[in-house]
């Protein structure tokens, strides 16, 4: 239990996607403007960053890596990922048609979205079992929403800012995820310490 609940929280914390890993960037900015489209991407990146997981493990386990073929396992999981994100789409679009108009073109760059693919490579990398990488697919999903949730809370502030007319718009938005960023860099060594 301990092992997975530093899986969880080193997904979150220390070794985000987003704020740590660099990936994820393009949803990050663009949806991040207002709460409720940050928060349903995030649900969505959650959901596909699992049933991804849960899709690519036993393929790369059962079929690719017994055959020597784990070379094939980016265009697997990219394979796998679109049909996924074409799924979630599809539900989107029938079930909750206002929040799939707020998400725009960015739902379908879930499709291209390196932190969804990254969470699935380096499961495999990391040799997680199958119940480790949904852990730590779960983590990395939260850990997005949690950026999210966090930037949307930091733009909706910088707003309402006086800002230099010449850092308005991209350059004041990545100086404050750079901000946001190296504040999550104080967590590193405290998720191993915190379970002792």
């Amino acid at each position: 239990m301990k092992e997975f609940l530093i899986i969880l929280m080193s997904a979150i914390l220390v070794d985000n996607f987003v704020l740590s890993k660099f990936m994820g960037i393009c949803p990050f900015l663009g949806v991040s403007k207002k709460l409720d489209s940050a928060l349903g991407m995030s649900t969505a990146v959650i959901f596909v960053m699992v049933l991804a997981t849960a899709a690519t493990w036993p393929i790369s386990a059962f079929l690719l890596a017994p055959n020597d073929l784990s070379y094939l396992n980016t265009v697997a999981f990219i394979l796998i990922i679109a049909a996924l994100v074409q799924l979630v789409e599809i539900i989107m679009k029938k079930y909750l048609p206002a929040l799939h108009k707020s998400l725009g073109v960015y739902l379908p760059l879930i499709t291209t979205n390196c932190a969804v693919l990254g969470v699935t490579l380096l499961n495999i990398e990391e040799q997680y079992n199958f119940a480790q990488s949904i852990v730590h697919a779960f983590g990395a999903g939260l850990g997005f929403m949690l950026a999210m949730v966090l930037f949307s809370g930091v733009r909706s502030r910088l707003e309402g800012s006086n800002i230099p007319e010449s850092f308005k718009g991209m350059p004041i938005t990545l100086i404050a995820a750079s901000i946001v960023s190296i504040s999550f860099m104080g967590f590193s060594g405290i998720v191993e310490n915190l379970f002792r």
